[in-house]
């Protein structure tokens, strides 16, 4: 593999495939076309030059997968996207809900030593504002593959733990209504409607209706507190 400096084109395909793979099934064409919104023919095309440079491996008729090597490069960048967030929100005074963007912006021109500078300044958090985890430099980060809110049962405790943070109007809903990560809900019996979940979050008692598809961007552990 090149120890050129990748190309923004290459790392964007990069920390999508690491998304679309969090589950342990491989990336499929259309997947990634889909999350880079592009066609799946330009997909194609670079997942051969990704896979010539080894950064990524073909598992026959499902997609493809990240090598090692790119893994490593893949936490590279997710580490400036995620730090990029963490600075931006509490240095600069950005809302959770703009900073993604910024922060897309952003993580292409920032050098490693700029990064390591602001992961100091702000004492190495561990997570980013929506609660996602920050890989370390080392390239350690904490398991991800958690249910969701649509996924809890009528009676379910359970506390938020991260977001999905690329659609800045589901933020936004998500914040109204204080399903930010930490908040504690209680999934409420009966809770099942017609393309919602309802839900009670503790400290503000009012029964609240939650989309599914917003749902399934809520990120959830059992509260046992």
């Amino acid at each position: 593999m090149s120890a050129r400096p990748l190309s923004r084109s290459v790392e964007d395909y990069l920390k999508a495939i690491y998304a679309l793979c969090d589950t342990g099934d491989p990336a499929s064409t259309s997947a990634i076309a889909e999350a880079l919104d592009i066609q799946p023919a330009s997909v194609t095309g670079m997942i051969k030059r990704l896979a010539e440079s080894g950064l990524v491996e073909h598992v026959p008729y499902k997609g493809v997968r990240l090598t090692e090597p790119g893994t490593v490069e893949a936490l590279k960048i997710l580490r400036r996207h995620r730090i990029l967030e963490t600075y931006l929100c509490e240095r600069l005074g950005y809302s959770w809900d703009d900073v993604h963007d910024e922060a897309e912006r952003l993580e292409h021109a920032a050098s490693d030593k700029l990064i390591e500078q602001m992961a100091g300044a702000l004492d190495f958090p561990s997570h980013d504002p929506h609660g996602a985890p920050i890989p370390t430099r080392a390239g350690d980060i904490e398991p991800t593959n958690l249910a969701t809110l649509a996924d809890a049962r009528a009676g379910d405790r359970v506390m938020i733990r991260a977001v999905r943070d690329e659609d800045s109007s589901d933020l936004r809903s998500m914040a109204e209504g204080g399903l930010v990560p930490g908040a504690q809900v209680v999934v409420n019996e009966d809770s099942r409607g017609d393309g919602f979940v309802n839900v009670s979050v503790t400290g503000d008692e009012a029964a609240r209706q939650v989309p599914d598809e917003l749902a399934r961007h809520i990120y959830v552990v059992p509260d046992e507190s």
